[in-house]
């Protein structure tokens, strides 16, 4: 017999011991009919605990499919409440979406998916930054001894914003993701990415209304969308989520606004006519300021412009362009969650 048949005969030999002290000697050896009730007198001990079976931790012969290597495989979209330190030193607690995921060697037939969520949540009660990513992804290699493992936190940002010219003020919410990766070699990188919501007023459209009424003498509006950018960084440096809001909103002027009166209103509208700009121009616009952030290593900027003239969107794609950065491969649920489905 070899050593795991030894292995495995002593474990059911243990569970069947476990099977008698429960249900006594008649019923562990033979069938008897399931009781429909919930036992709610059952004491949970180490010696039951051990008896159950363990699919996830079995041996390589349980393997289905090829052997090979699994590069993520986790949890995604647990949530729970987070605390952040914002940049003036002051911290604000965000519903958080956390994805996270390790690799899996070839020979193991899987991961404790709870162990995932019980290590993050044991730093539950930290105040949360792209730095504190590491500490939980050390838990996660600790824990479930994996050489690969990533985090990514999805919230929603809340910045003040101050009304273009009735200084009313309203929260203008970001939506932002926190990444976090930690390689087999201990290598940390880590990245934010920004979603920025503003206005673009088609610089063609308004060209062409100025044509109209100055020479036919007819009224028209140039048409201009809601539209996004998304912003990724990688970056070694502290660098706060009301750095990049402030980058995007010096780049392309015309975020979208929260508390809006007439004054406010005519105020956009002067706005977007002296900042126009086509899809190409916004990430251009974003990459002339990221590209003059020292924090930044490296970003990539996907631009989607919802148009209100065609029944499709217009989009962009820029990166910084440096060796085993960014690339602009994009996939198309990038495109459809920058596009304000």
């Amino acid at each position: 017999m070899s050593n795991q048949e030894q292995i495995q005969a002593r474990t059911a030999a243990s569970k069947d011991f476990v099977a008698k002290e429960l249900m006594g000697e008649v019923h562990s050896n033979s069938y008897a009919p399931p009781i429909r009730k919930y036992d709610r007198e059952l004491i949970v001990s180490n010696e039951y605990i051990s008896s159950l079976p363990d699919l996830q931790n079995g041996p390589s012969s349980l393997i289905q499919g090829a052997p090979v290597t699994i590069q993520q495989v986790g949890i995604h979209n647990f949530r729970l409440p987070l605390t952040y330190k914002k940049r003036d030193g002051s911290t604000i607690e965000l519903e958080t979406s956390v994805t996270g995921s390790v690799s899996l060697e070839a020979h193991k037939k899987g991961i404790n998916m709870s162990r995932i969520m019980r290590s993050f949540y044991a730093h539950k009660d930290d105040t949360f930054s792209t730095n504190k990513i590491k500490d939980v992804l050390e838990t996660y290699k600790e824990n479930l001894m994996c050489f690969d493992s990533r985090i990514m936190l999805k919230t929603s940002y809340p910045i003040m914003q101050k009304s273009l010219r009735s200084e009313l003020e309203g929260f203008q919410y970001y939506d932002v993701v926190f990444e976090g990766e930690l390689t087999k070699d201990g290598d940390f990188v880590k990245y934010i990415h920004f979603d920025f919501v503003y206005s673009s007023a088609c610089p063609c459209s308004f060209e062409l209304s100025e044509h109209a009424e100055k020479y036919r003498n007819r009224a028209t509006v140039p048409h201009s969308q809601r539209s996004v950018a998304r912003v990724s960084v990688n970056f070694d440096e502290i660098l706060w989520v009301e750095d990049l809001q402030e980058l995007c909103l010096a780049g392309l002027q015309t975020e979208t606004q929260v508390i809006v009166k007439r004054e406010d209103e005519q105020a956009f509208a002067e706005m977007n006519a002296s900042y126009l700009k086509f899809v190409e121009d916004a990430v251009r616009l974003l990459y002339e300021k990221l590209n003059n952030e020292p924090r930044i290593k490296d970003f990539r900027i996907v631009a989607s412009h919802n148009e209100s003239l065609h029944s499709h969107n217009a989009i962009s794609v820029i990166v910084k362009g440096i060796e085993n950065g960014f690339t602009a491969d994009i996939a198309r649920d990038v495109f459809e969650s920058t596009g304000l489905r």
